[in-house]
């Protein structure tokens, strides 16, 4: 049947096609390919394994050689042990022959081969051998006459499948081709420092012409022009300097990458599941572990047969051609079990067999089908060959660590098991609604600059001190924390718990600072704060408006987030909003708030609007302590009423004519409550 080819020369992925189905991937990619040449020094020799670990220029791995893959190494036949043959520090010259996996590094061997169109070089080889996918005798007698004439004295070949029909000049030349490759990479042995590579096939569109290409393909594509001029100069070549017929040679040319206009990519992605739908109904399951590869066979939905005999033996039948297709598609190696659905007849398990034998013979890797246990399990081998489809486009979940599910232990909650999830997702956010970070003129990101004439009509932001109208620079005043020396201040922390049995309060930021009492008699007179200045004295401003509003807890931490006031929740008609206070409560606690008997947390949009509020230090005259509370011993068997008057903030500002002036601004807790800070006995 008629192949394609698709070659991406820049990602160094090909595929082959067949009927519109990819058949096999070729992928060269990684730091150490199969068929790459080394010039290694042995690192160290372990006597009880009979191997050795070679340095090939990886810092992280070393390559691995067993002693019956020396080759010339292994000239002393009467050598017992590896430790006669190889030595630390010793230099090897070796060839990959597995690609490293998992922990394992590359598997070495000492038998060096290169391979060609029509014949393999062996070096170190001996005798003839003949490709077994040559069935015709003639032609097999005429090319092991032709390769006894042409091989070189001390060397061995591999008469390859495609030197059927080929004239003889084709193949001399592919001879001497490999010859003068050898002798390239034995001065560059001499002349090299080991560790250091000496072979490598960049050629990527050689490699998988010479691997892949045949007869029977009708189409090749490549994604580059002069990657489309070098497969007709490599066809041409092959073909005795005549143009091959049949054979179309395109340049991908379209927007789309070749990669997806061909559906390869989707095909990876579906390679990489377990599960494979049958055309029937059926499907089955592919799981790979450690030590092999088990495929479960199922029959689904498949109902079109007459009988079940008939239902198992359609399913079956087409799971073998599947498997198979999939095996060098994923490029599945060593032990491979397959569980097909039990079959009563002896008739109908030798028919399947002969189908997924068949099936198999296109495989390159040759695989082997060892026996049908008695439990019904088939069980085959498959030559490695390269890295499979896992290995190379596949990455370990860093969540479950490649075990396919979390582990929820008893006793875990569901929430922290939500939690250990919960940094994996990503969500999108249109780009038009995502607020900006802005520095403001002190230099630091503390506001979410957004574009205000979108979506208005969603949200009331009438009363968000964000969406007044700001002042100019003057307007902007410094915050200075003055602390008299000797006052000791208290810092609350991230939190802070009454001593009562009160309900628990809001968290307090670590900016928040409350002087501490102090008693009547250690009490200082209140210092002089009069200034002698020319300018005339200000009405007194109106005490600002107190708006409560109840917010559960995620509310709060949504409006932090959106940095919207919770001024727009409030039921009672806003004045000022600029000057408006907001005392937030917890749903229910409402009551608790007006007693005094509970901390919330206060919003001020002046404290939003501006950047530093200069403070004034605390005085006698704002607390007032009564005379008979005992505050050592207070006791927790009542709730004790608990009312704090902040003291007054002071700022003074300095217009644009040069006179100071100076407001006044009394917390939410004064303007509410109209109380002093009074500790009294329950």
């Amino acid at each position: 049947m008629p192949k394609q080819i698709i070659i991406a020369e820049q990602h160094r992925i090909a595929a082959v096609f067949s009927e519109d189905q990819i058949q096999e991937l070729i992928v060269a990619t990684g730091s150490h390919q199969v068929g790459d040449i080394y010039l290694g020094v042995v690192e160290n020799v372990l006597p009880g394994i009979d191997a050795a670990f070679v340095n090939i220029g990886d810092a992280e791995r070393n390559g691995f050689i067993h002693v019956t893959d020396l080759g010339p190494l292994r000239l002393k036949r009467a050598a017992g042990s590896i430790t006669e043959l190889l030595a630390p520090q010793q230099k090897v010259l070796v060839q990959v022959m597995k690609e490293p996996t998992g922990n394992k590094g590359p598997r070495l061997t000492g038998n060096i081969s290169l391979p060609g169109r029509y014949l393999v070089l062996m070096p170190f080889g001996r005798g003839v051998n003949l490709s077994r996918r040559i069935r015709n005798e003639n032609e097999r007698n005429r090319l092991r006459a032709l390769a006894v004439l042409i091989k070189p004295a001390g060397m061995g070949l591999l008469v390859r499948t495609e030197a059927e029909g080929v004239a003889e000049e084709a193949i001399i030349e592919d001879l001497e081709a490999l010859q003068k490759q050898w002798e390239n990479i034995q001065q560059e042995a001499v002349t090299t420092r080991p560790p250091s590579l000496l072979n490598r096939d960049d050629d990527f569109i050689q490699r998988v012409l010479r691997d892949v290409y045949s007869a029977d393909v009708n189409r090749i594509v490549v994604d580059s022009h002069t990657g489309m001029k070098r497969v007709k100069q490599h066809l041409v070549t092959w073909s005795g300097g005549r143009t091959p017929q049949g054979v179309l040679v395109d340049h991908h040319r379209d927007r789309a990458s070749i990669l997806e206009y061909f559906r390869v990519n989707a095909a990876i992605r579906e390679a990489l599941k377990p599960r494979v739908d049958l055309p029937s109904g059926g499907y089955i399951i592919i799981e790979r572990t450690e030590a092999l590869t088990v495929i479960d066979v199922n029959s689904g939905s498949f109902t079109r047969s007459a009988t079940a005999r008939e239902t198992v033996l359609w399913t079956n039948s087409e799971a073998a051609v599947e498997i198979a297709r999939q095996l060098r598609l994923r490029n599945i190696a060593g032990v491979i079990i397959v569980d097909f659905i039990d079959m009563d007849s002896r008739r109908d398990q030798l028919q399947v067999l002969e189908q997924f034998n068949k099936a198999l013979r296109a495989d390159k890797a040759r695989p082997q089908i060892a026996q049908l246990s008695e439990l019904g399990l088939v069980e085959l081998t498959r030559k490695r060959q390269g890295q499979n489809i896992y290995e190379l486009f596949g990455r370990t979940c860093p969540t479950c660590g490649g075990l396919g599910h979390l582990v929820h232990l008893p006793g875990e909650s569901e929430r922290q098991l939500q939690e250990f999830v919960e940094p994996t997702r990503e969500y999108a956010v249109p780009e038009s609604r995502t607020p900006q970070l802005r520095e403001n003129w002190d230099g630091q990101k503390d506001e979410f600059d957004a574009d205000p004439s979108q979506d208005l009509q969603e949200l009331d932001l009438t009363n968000h001190p964000s969406y007044q109208e700001r002042g100019g620079a003057n307007n902007r005043r410094r915050r200075r924390s003055r602390i008299r020396v000797g006052e000791p201040v208290a810092r609350v922390g991230s939190s802070v718990r009454a001593e009562s049995d009160a309900e628990p309060e809001l968290p307090i930021t670590e900016e928040t600072v409350l002087p501490t009492l102090i008693p009547k008699e250690n009490r200082s007179e209140k210092p002089d704060r009069s200034r002698s200045s020319n300018r005339r004295d200000k009405p007194a401003a109106e005490p600002p408006q107190v708006i409560q509003v109840e917010m559960t807890l995620e509310e709060q931490d949504v409006y932090a987030l959106m940095g919207v006031s919770p001024l727009v929740l409030a039921t009672e008609e806003v004045k000022d909003p600029k000057s408006a206070v907001v005392t937030v409560t917890l749903p229910g606690e409402s009551s608790r708030v007006n007693n005094g008997a509970a901390i919330t947390t206060i919003f001020s949009p002046d404290a939003f609007m501006q950047s530093e509020v200069e403070e004034a230090p605390p005085s006698h005259s704002d607390f007032s302590v009564d005379d008979e509370a005992d505050l050592g011993s207070a006791s927790l068997e009542s709730e004790p009423t608990l009312e704090m008057t902040v003291p007054e903030v002071s700022t003074d500002a300095v217009d644009g004519n040069g006179s100071s002036r100076r407001r006044r601004r009394r917390s939410s807790a004064v303007e509410s409550d109209n109380a002093t800070n009074v500790v009294g006995d329950s």
